[in-house]
């Protein structure tokens, strides 16, 4: 899977912090050519209690159990990729995949803070 530039990777978990994570999405889908997911504060059932958001293909709809969720990159980039992987009606993304992409984004960012830093 192709990834944006390291300077774009850290625009998005800053854009997501800074409560900005519809801009965020907005990004990535532009990135990779799709329609962006729609996030919600809201619970799946069976869901409520094991999982802190959870991504409904059908839907394109990402559930957070509350509006803090919104604001955590690991959580909103790992939702994301399970967006970018579904297709029609098939769940292509594993949770290792997810975890993964959500964390290239956060070392990133973190890279780049440390720079900043020294």
């Amino acid at each position: 899977m192709e990834f944006p530039d390291t300077k774009t990777q850290v625009l998005v978990v800053t854009l997501i912090l800074n409560k900005r994570t519809e801009e965020s999405l907005q990004l990535l889908s532009k990135y990779y050519d799709i329609q962006p997911p729609e996030i919600v504060v809201g619970t799946i059932k069976g869901k409520r209690k094991t999982v802190r958001a959870v991504y409904v293909g059908k839907q394109q709809r990402i559930y957070a159990t509350n509006s803090d969720i919104f604001y955590n990159p690991s959580v909103v980039l790992h939702e994301f990729y399970h967006h970018l992987r579904y297709r029609g009606m098939e769940h292509r993304g594993s949770e290792k995949g997810a975890d993964s992409f959500a964390s290239r984004f956060i070392h990133s960012y973190r890279l780049e803070v440390h720079r900043g830093e020294s």
